[in-house]
C-alpha cells in the first residue's frame, strides 16, 4: 500500500508568518522586488489581511501568491512554490483560493504579473487559464530611492 501525501491546507498570512514568507521568498520565487522587506509585507497585511495566502503542508511552508484587489481589479503577485514541492497541485490550490476571494469581492477578471524570462511560469499560467496580453505593457516607477 502506498502512503498518501499529507493534506495541503491554504490559510491568509499573518503578521507572525512574515519572516517566514521573506526567507521563502529568497529560494522559492523568481526574481526580486523593492517591497521585498519586513516593512512592504507588513503593510500588505495590515492593508488587506486575506490578501497573502500561504498554502502548508505537514506545517511547512510550501507556496505563496499574494491576490489584491483594490476594489475595481483582481491582481495576482508572487506566485512561487518551493521547488522541492512543484508540480504537486500547490500551485492549482493556491490559484483556485486566489480566485475565490476575488468571486467573494466582486472581482470580474484577475491579472497576474509574471517575468517574461520565467518560461516555466508562462507554462503554469497557461494551464490554469491565464494569456499574455499583449496590447499592454506594464509601466513602473520607483517612489523610493
Amino acid at each position: 500500500m502506498s502512503e498518501l501525501p499529507s493534506a495541503l491546507r491554504t490559510r491568509a498570512a499573518g503578521p507572525d508568518d512574515l519572516d517566514a514568507v521573506l526567507a521563502f521568498w529568497k529560494t522559492s520565487a523568481e526574481g526580486t522586488s523593492i517591497s521585498d522587506d519586513r516593512g512592504g509585507v507588513e503593510r500588505l497585511v495590515a492593508r488587506d489581511p486575506g490578501a497573502l495566502i500561504l498554502a502548508e503542508r505537514d506545517g511547512e511552508l510550501v507556496g505563496t501568491v499574494i491576490a489584491g484587489f483594490d476594489g475595481w481589479r483582481c491582481h495576482l503577485y508572487r506566485l512561487a512554490v518551493h521547488p522541492e514541492h512543484r508540480r504537486r497541485g500547490i500551485a492549482t490550490a493556491l490559484l483556485a483560493a486566489a480566485e475565490e476571494r476575488f468571486v467573494t469581492l466582486g472581482g470580474r477578471r484577475a491579472d497576474a504579473m509574471v517575468l517574461q524570462r520565467n518560461e516555466t511560469a508562462h507554462h503554469a499560467w497557461a494551464a490554469a487559464g491565464y494569456a499574455a496580453e499583449e496590447r499592454w505593457r506594464r509601466w513602473v516607477k520607483p517612489l523610493t530611492g
